[in-house]
């Protein structure tokens, strides 16, 4: 049974929805479901952009049957070959024999990696080319590390379409909901955006800061990503998210707790933090177990709030474990200009602190760590009233100046 929605004149989303996956890329938590975008061009030739998962390939054949309603594929074009987008190019290419791949070099050099029979059926383009399928022009941009080293983006510059690979993206499946207009996405569906570009993207900012400066010189009407909804209005407002998470810049002015906790005693000290945080006039806080907690969603508020405190107890004189994981993940993903607050708690040999503190001064980029620190000897006591508040008001008086 086919399923597909008309973007504009002549084009159509051909793609798929996964409601079965539980981890993208094996890794990332996506219990709303995700998308993957195909999209086919009805000109004098026919053109397809993209293909879908291999557990998708089904529904994707279905739907360029549907649409092509008997006439024959003419291209493929390649943007992102990884394997949620290239899977089922084998499958295309068996059931429209005169199909050309349109690509870059390196996307070709990945086909024949992944083993793929591609051989006399693709036509190399770079950044500049041009191809026209009749009424429509196609210009390609080369989009490298956006986010793999192959990656382009394609710009119809007939009907404004930019078919932005994984650039522009995000988490949640569609369920019939295909553009922006037609949800609440400041309300459902942001987050999930910013979790899909900070956990898959994150780490190539300056790559993602040279593709929007490409983007700027042309007059994009409607975006197109491999994962997520179609933008045809407001393009402005996802532009200016992409630039502030490309340049590591936080959304909001607020605190993101991530605490560590053995026996309860942790979790009671940021508890009374986070009260008097809010009590000094900043009511954006946030609290997260560390333990319990799936690290991307972690770095995802990293990137959304401006400060962050770190509460970890010693364990074998180190760091917490899931704690020292979530500042590996950190740096692996590039999080920067935040300031840091930091608490370390220890029954003996009290350590998590000064070995945090070093890790962000050392191993991180910009990260501003505040000299006043909470240390708590087992639990929370009378004399660390006064540490707890000094620690509060240096939190909120480091935020002020921005507010």
């Amino acid at each position: 049974m086919y399923n597909v929605r008309e973007i504009t004149d002549d084009l159509y989303w051909v793609g798929a929805n996964d409601h079965r996956l539980a981890l993208f890329e094996n890794i990332f938590p996506i219990p709303d479901g995700v998308s993957y975008n195909s999209y086919l061009l009805l000109d004098k030739q026919t053109v397809l952009f993209d293909t879908v998962d291999w557990s998708a390939c089904r529904q994707l054949l279905q739907n360029i049957e549907h649409v092509l309603n008997g006439r024959s594929l003419d291209y493929l074009v390649i943007n992102h070959m990884e394997p949620d987008h290239g899977a089922s190019i084998e499958e295309v290419l068996l059931r429209y024999p005169k199909a050309k791949i349109i690509t870059t070099e390196k996307a070709v050099m990945l086909m024949h990696q992944f083993g793929f029979q591609v051989d006399g059926r693709t036509e190399e383009v770079k950044e500049g080319d041009t191809r026209c399928f009749g009424k429509h022009t196609v210009a390609f941009v080369a989009a490298p590390m956006v986010h793999w080293p192959e990656a382009m983006v394609t710009f119809d510059t007939t009907n404004g379409a930019l078919f932005s690979a994984d650039a522009f993206g995000s988490f949640r499946a569609l369920d019939g909901k295909m553009f922006n207009d037609e949800v609440n996405f400041d309300r459902d569906w942001i987050d999930e955006a910013r979790r899909y570009f900070t956990n898959i993207v994150g780490k190539y900012g300056p790559f993602v800061q040279a593709l929007l400066k490409k983007a700027g010189t042309i007059d994009i009407k409607i975006i197109c990503p491999l994962h997520g909804p179609v933008w045809r209005s407001n393009l402005g407002y996802f532009l200016d998210k992409y630039d502030k998470w490309s340049r590591y810049e936080p959304e909001e002015q607020g605190v993101m707790i991530v605490y560590s906790s053995m026996y309860g005693n942790t979790e009671s000290a940021v508890g009374a933090l986070a009260t008097k945080i809010v009590e000094k006039g900043m009511p954006n806080v946030v609290m997260y177990d560390v333990s319990k907690t799936d690290v991307s969603y972690l770095i995802s508020e990293a990137f959304r709030l401006s400060h962050i405190v770190l509460a970890s107890v010693t364990y074998n004189l180190g760091i917490y474990p899931p704690m020292k994981n979530f500042l590996m993940d950190m740096k692996a993903l590039n999080v920067q200009k935040r300031t840091v607050a930091l608490v370390e708690n220890g029954s003996w040999a009290c350590k998590s602190g000064t070995l945090m503190r070093e890790f962000l001064e050392s191993e991180m980029k910009d990260m501003e760590v505040l000299d006043d620190q909470l240390t708590i000897n087992s639990s929370m006591n009378e004399n660390n009233f006064e540490d707890l508040d000094a620690l509060a008001e240096g939190i909120v008086q480091s935020i002020k100046p921005s507010l």
